[in-house]
């Protein structure tokens, strides 16, 4: 089906020629003439295959078609997201399909300009994109109201569950005018039973559709099994990079630790790599994921905050260093690559801890994952070694004694003395 096809308006046309697209997708093709018609749709399909364009295509519409209810600055649209990452992923879309639309798009997630981001939203937006939290903060403010809003979007909703939004989620959708009023589109990977629960209290009586195949992983995606031990992990890695050839590679693993970890060694055996987790500033992951998507930097490590919903042109390989413990984290990383018709490569370390998550993740994605054996000369062991980087050094109870190598102070000196000691040892306990 053509867009062309669909009864969109010719500003979204336009803008959806100039993005490159003519045909609709699967999910678009099957989503999109159901919400163009004001019914609730609920949609699932795999990721990478055009979810947000066709949530967006409708949002547009609907407000194009239809003129603002009350005179005002409060917003009429409103997309919730999990992640601050793809909060500006859906920004970006929604600013490239609404060029010539005229509506004002502002993000709204934590990690950055706080103010600036308040100032944005009173002055007044059309469309709000958002995390649940910092929406909630600037609610609780009378920064703006949600009394007008004439279309919601719930991406990723099984994620909302996953990251302990549900309460906040509710808090939003209980403050929208009744469902009837709106157009509501919820989209995911997963629709699983609660989620659905959630669809059919806030929705109206949503019309499910799924694209979903046999097989949940893309079948563009050459997928690659290693055993290896723990401490050969990093060898076999390193001779994989070499070999390979990898231009834009993203490596998941589980702990910031292990991220660190995997950070000192392959910058010091001569390949850049830089890390994005929840830990990392926002302002810095952002400007890490932007030179990842330049091309600036050839690999990218990352738990799993960058799974879900990023979309980044080229992604040749996804390294799962470790297997994730949770079985739809599979598909999510390795939807990193082959995106939109591409063609990717995944490739997992299977070491004594990550083959117990192996049975569940070949059930979930219904097919056994290819075993390959690695030969001896895949193996680097000439590789340098990183320096350990300094553990913080404890107080008693383990709370923190300030930076690596700082003497304790004399309060800390009073704490740690044993009763009976000749020197003082601050203040006497009071009697129980």
């Amino acid at each position: 089906m053509k867009f062309a096809e669909l009864d969109i308006p010719e500003q979204v046309l336009k803008a959806i020629a100039e993005a490159g697209f003519t045909g609709c997708t699967a999910i678009q093709e099957q989503a999109l003439p159901i919400a163009l018609q004001g019914k609730d749709v609920a949609g699932q399909a795999q990721t990478g295959t055009g979810k947000t364009a066709a949530f967006l295509i409708a949002l547009f519409t609907r407000l194009l078609k239809q003129e603002r209810n009350e005179k005002g600055h409060d917003p009429r649209a409103l997309i919730l997201a999990p992640t601050r990452e793809l909060v500006v992923q859906i920004e970006q879309d929604a600013q490239l399909l609404g060029k010539y639309t005229g509506f004002n798009i502002q993000a709204i997630y934590g990690g950055v300009d706080y103010m600036k981001q308040r100032s944005a939203l009173k002055e007044g937006a059309d469309v709000v994109i958002g995390t649940p939290g910092r929406l909630i903060d600037y609610l609780k403010q009378h920064v703006y109201s949600l009394k007008n809003i004439e279309v919601l979007v719930i991406d990723e909703a099984d994620r909302m569950f996953d990251m302990g939004f549900i309460a906040d989620l509710r808090f939003i959708l209980r403050r929208l005018p009744p469902y009837d009023k709106r157009l509501n589109q919820m989209f995911s990977a997963t629709l699983n039973t609660r989620v659905m629960e959630l669809a059919y209290e806030f929705m109206n009586v949503p019309t499910k559709v799924s694209v979903t195949p046999e097989k949940m992983t893309a079948d563009r995606v050459e997928q690659i099994l290693y055993h290896a031990s723990r401490k050969e992990k990093f060898p076999l890695l390193l001779g994989l990079l070499r070999r390979e050839g990898m231009e834009r590679t993203m490596i998941f693993v589980n702990t910031k630790r292990e991220a660190e970890f995997l950070f000192d060694r392959l910058n010091i055996n001569d390949f850049p790599a830089r890390v994005i987790s929840g830990d990392v500033e926002q302002k810095k992951r952002l400007r890490i994921l932007e030179d990842f998507k330049e091309g600036k930097l050839p690999i990218l490590i990352a738990t799993d905050v960058a799974s879900r919903g990023l979309h980044i042109e080229g992604v040749s390989h996804v390294i799962n260093y470790d297997l994730p413990q949770d079985a739809e984290d599979y598909v999510h990383r390795i939807g990193r690559t082959a995106r939109a018709g591409a063609e990717g490569k995944a490739i997992s370390l299977a070491d004594e801890d990550g083959a117990f998550y192996l049975e569940a993740i070949e059930e979930y994605c219904k097919q056994k994952i290819p075993t390959t054996w690695a030969e001896d000369d895949l193996f680097v062991h000439d590789y340098k070694r990183a320096k350990p980087r300094p553990r913080t050094e404890l107080k008693p109870h383990g709370r923190p004694h300030g930076r690596p190598g700082a003497k304790p102070s004399e309060a800390d000196k009073n704490r740690s003395r044993r009763p009976g000691s000749s020197k003082p040892a601050g203040r006497a306990k009071k009697p129980a």
